[in-house]
């Protein structure tokens, strides 16, 4: 049976990859708005954006997104074994 885990390490490692993850979509604004001149589909869903302009930021953001929260969470993780000992659950 699995430990169940701490109330202090699912805070933390929810803090550090949401924070993260926001941090990423931030840098992502950035690089866009560098990268074409323009602002980013705010909203990929409404009819006046287009597929060519949709897809690119969305796999893009996505990917950033998921690579900051993992090494967020792998970090956050580390911080956790070399204060407790052990691995969190």
């Amino acid at each position: 049976m699995a430990a169940k885990p701490s109330i202090g390490w699912r805070l933390f490692g929810t803090a550090s990859a949401v924070l993260a993850g926001m941090a990423a979509r931030r840098l992502m604004v950035r690089g866009w708005r560098l990268a074409t001149g323009g602002n980013p589909p705010s909203n990929p869903a409404a009819p006046g954006t287009q597929w060519r302009e949709a897809v690119p930021f969305a796999l893009a953001t996505g990917a950033a997104m998921g690579l900051a929260r993992m090494l967020a969470t792998r970090k956050a993780a580390g911080y956790y074994r070399r204060s407790t000992g052990h691995l969190p659950p």
